[in-house]
């Protein structure tokens, strides 16, 4: 089954209401940075953001997750404004909650993942990432099919219903098990296409580009490579793993790999389903961390791509840190500061070209590295050979 078809009609411009759950653990500002981003998604994903509200609860209703008393009021807002969906900014929402609040509400009811899952469905392009994308959304229903019952029957259009469609999402438990099995089936022979493919390029010096989403890995790849990759001011633009080559002089090449791109508390399955994509990372010798350095949680978004980089075994990797958007930056003396703050990287503006000389002089340094390192090898196993020959 196709993951980018839509078998429910969307809803476009779909007004939501966003809602954020503060614990006793968490700190004030980073719910709010957080609930903001759920807010860049939902916009992503073609719904407006009406309004949204930090709920602050000693721990998650069991019943309703923010409890009766603020839904009461959200009640009110909802019929008040023509809100269709209210979307928790929470990644794992039970069935049975979305029961309640739906009938208490009158409306729609996700959660984070719901929206993840819908950008990626509307952006999957290659067979691959359709895959990858069907993959994760029947991964991510499976455990979830036991409770939601009257909830699956009443889905229309919108954000969150996308991909598999009615149909598939009716069918038992072990259809869908039959379905994921297949689709896994599906990605490994791509992966063998893929190795067969990383074997093709052994000689090469390959570097993966990784970061944030939306941090202008795609832009920074087209420029380096005088490229055309689809870029576009959103989250998630591409999901696929795109290879191209990078000239750096007239006897320096390389082959730079653009991947998909991390965000903040990104579903663990949607990792899971993406790791053939992922493994162009690990086969890297050398990785370039793009970031945006008008972010206003640059420490954050560092942190986050650096943990999923954990996760993959690549954060030992040899890495060049690139500062990207210096010329949306409105303040010069912030460029500094970055530089001083993070010896050692870089900064520049792969709109303009700024900076961009000085990354590829870094790039160039491990293209060095790396050549004497596969000719010492080769030596040695010349070596080797002669004197097993002898």
């Amino acid at each position: 089954m196709d993951a980018s078809v839509n078998r429910i009609v969307p809803v476009t411009d779909e007004r939501a209401y966003l809602v954020g759950v503060r614990l006793p653990d968490q700190d004030i500002e980073d719910t709010g940075d957080s609930l903001q981003e759920l807010s860049f998604l939902v916009l992503t994903a073609g719904g407006i953001v009406v309004d949204s509200t930090i709920v602050r609860r000693s721990a998650i209703d069991a019943s309703t997750i923010i409890g009766k008393g603020h839904l009461e009021t959200l009640k009110k807002f909802i019929a008040e404004n023509s809100v269709k969906l209210v979307v928790f900014d929470l990644n794992m929402i039970r069935p049975a909650q979305i029961r309640n609040l739906e009938e208490f509400l009158k409306c729609r009811v996700i959660g984070r993942t719901e929206v993840i899952l819908d950008i990626f469905a509307k952006r999957a392009r290659s067979a691959e990432s359709k895959i990858q994308v069907e993959l994760a959304q029947l991964k991510y229903l499976l455990p979830r099919l036991k409770g939601l019952g009257e909830a699956l029957s009443r889905l229309g259009g919108g954000i969150g219903t996308r991909g598999p469609g009615e149909k598939m999402l009716e069918t038992d438990r072990r259809h869908i098990q039959r379905k994921i099995n297949k689709l896994n089936d599906k990605l490994k022979k791509i992966s063998k296409h893929r190795n067969l493919t990383r074997r093709s390029r052994e000689g090469e010096v390959r570097g993966a580009v990784v970061g944030y989403t939306n941090a202008g890995k795609s832009t920074l790849l087209n420029y380096l490579a005088k490229d055309d990759l689809f870029v576009e001011n959103r989250l998630f633009a591409t999901l696929d793993a795109y290879t191209r080559s990078v000239y750096l002089d007239e006897t320096r090449k390389v082959l730079l790999t653009d991947t998909v791109g991390f965000i903040r508390n990104l579903p663990a399955n949607l990792i899971e389903s993406f790791k053939s994509t992922l493994e162009e990372i690990s086969n890297a010798h050398f990785i370039i961390h793009v970031v945006d350095i008008n972010s206003r949680h640059i420490g954050g978004d560092i942190d986050t791509v650096e943990k999923e980089l954990h996760s993959l075994g690549c954060l030992d990797k040899p890495t060049i840190l690139f500062f990207n958007k210096t010329d949306a930056v409105i303040n010069p003396d912030h460029i500094e500061a970055v530089a001083q703050r993070y010896s050692g990287s870089y900064t520049g503006s792969a709109l303009t070209g700024d900076g961009i000389p000085e990354l590829k002089d870094a790039i160039a340094l491990f293209v060095d590295e790396e050549r004497a390192r596969q000719l010492r090898h080769e030596a040695t196993l010349h070596a080797d050979a002669q004197v097993f020959t002898d």
